[in-house]
């Protein structure tokens, strides 16, 4: 049993998703979970910008003696997932690597659309890494930067989401399989999926939660473990949004990551 906590981090209320998902699966587990919301959106900005931000997240969980760390953010995973491997020992997971190999060896998929950040998409590397596991798979990549804001002010069910997922989803054919590229998609999963009813909705907090469940040695139970979530910036709307993605109050504190 390895009793020491999982560390987590995203520029914000986006990784909770992936987080909510880990503790169905494993709620024996320890989690401390970082939200850089100080410099939300990660979407927008450089990628050196975003390698610097997560060696600096990195770091951060690393005093926590944390046993491996979670990049639950799709524009991190797909930009600094590389680099930070080369710097750190600890075992680091991205969203993308494991959701490619539960498709490869779960689905038989010939089609697959991509929602993700601008950052995301720019990076190619979902369709470099689908191609490369499944040569003959089309894909369709759509930049979707208004969902994520939209996810932080908790705009994820109202007429305003509705009309922006129309209106992106209108780039897709006829998909066998969407895959929510960024942490803050599985928040309009539902409507997603009213529009696209015959479409698997692959929502990447499951897939790292299974991945999770079955590779890593797990914690046994303990009374005195509790999760700690911190924030970068506590001037935002992250607490209201986190209770109802975990449908629990949550206590929250303010850290500087340097």
């Amino acid at each position: 049993m390895d009793n020491r906590p999982i560390g987590m981090f995203d520029s914000g209320v986006g990784g909770l998703t992936v987080y909510r998902e880990i503790k169905k699966k494993l709620p024996n587990e320890q989690i401390i979970y970082l939200g850089d919301t100080k410099e939300f959106p990660y979407g927008s900005k450089s990628k050196q910008n975003i390698i610097e931000l997560t060696k600096n997240n990195i770091e951060f969980l690393l005093e926590y003696d944390v046993k491996l760390i979670i990049i639950a953010c799709g524009t991190a995973t797909s930009q600094a997932l590389k680099e930070v491997r080369k710097i750190y020992k600890v075992p680091i997971i991205g969203i993308i690597d494991p959701t490619v190999n539960y498709i490869k060896q779960n689905k038989q998929y010939k089609n697959i659309g991509i929602m993700a950040t601008r950052g995301t998409i720019k990076s190619n590397t979902w369709e470099k890494s689908l191609k490369n596991a499944i040569p003959d798979v089309k894909i369709y990549n759509k930049e979707c930067p208004l969902l994520a804001p939209m996810a932080e002010e908790g705009w994820v069910d109202n007429e305003i989401a509705k009309l922006t997922i129309k209106e992106y989803i209108k780039y897709f054919p006829k998909l066998d399989a969407l895959i929510l590229g960024c942490t803050h998609y599985p928040l309009f999963e539902k409507i997603i999926k009213e529009y696209m009813p015959d479409t698997d909705i692959i929502n990447t907090g499951k897939v790292i939660a299974s991945f999770l469940e079955n590779n890593i040695e797990k914690a046994e139970l303990s009374k005195n473990m509790q999760d700690h979530i911190y924030l970068t910036d506590m001037e935002c709307n992250f607490i209201t949004v986190a209770n109802k993605i975990l449908n629990s109050p949550v206590e929250i504190k303010d850290v500087e990551v340097k």
